[in-house]
């Protein structure tokens, strides 16, 4: 998966992680079905699974105030309902979906620009598209951690995601 990182510009390196992205989350998925049948009912699995459905709500509301896909309906933290792998997941795919959409418009120029968005708390703030999407990036690493940690504690095994993992060619 290499590129050449001098000659692309910055939304091409943003579109490169989110593809890296796309590829992670899809193997935090399968890890997800490695956890025995019998733990799946646990505390740890559910938390995992309710983790990636934050990840792809909270993705929505990114895009959402990028200018690039409707409100999300669902809240941001899912933790009080029995969470459901299968409407998870495809609640992933659709979101991914528009970020590959956005993402295929995005130029330098773009990174940028600044918009302004309510947060969940009712504030009102203003930041560059670069700066939210570097956060998205760092957002979903942090909580790709806890999924393997709780998916190692439900008897699964967890996926290896590090960006370099994926990046990475051998040599001889």
């Amino acid at each position: 998966m290499t590129t050449d990182a001098a000659a692309d510009g910055l939304a091409d390196r943003f579109r490169r992680w989110f593809v890296y992205e796309r590829d992670a989350h899809a193997k935090v998925f399968a890890s997800l079905g490695t956890v025995p049948a019998d733990r799946r009912g646990g505390p740890e699995y559910k938390k995992a699974v309710a983790l990636m459905g934050h990840i792809a709500v909270t993705r929505q509301m990114w895009l959402y105030r990028l200018g690039g896909g409707p409100c999300p309906v669902g809240p941001p933290f899912i933790d009080d309902i029995e969470p459901d792998l299968a409407a998870v997941s495809d609640e992933w795919r659709f979101t991914a979906a528009g970020w590959d959409k956005y993402l295929a418009g995005l130029t330098d120029a773009d990174l940028v620009r600044e918009f302004e968005y309510r947060a969940y708390d009712g504030g009102r703030f203003r930041n560059r598209v670069e700066d939210a999407l570097a956060t998205l990036f760092g957002h979903s690493s942090y909580h790709r951690g806890q999924v393997a940690v709780l998916v190692r504690a439900a008897g699964g095994t967890p996926a290896a995601t590090d960006l370099i993992y994926w990046c990475r060619e051998p040599v001889g």
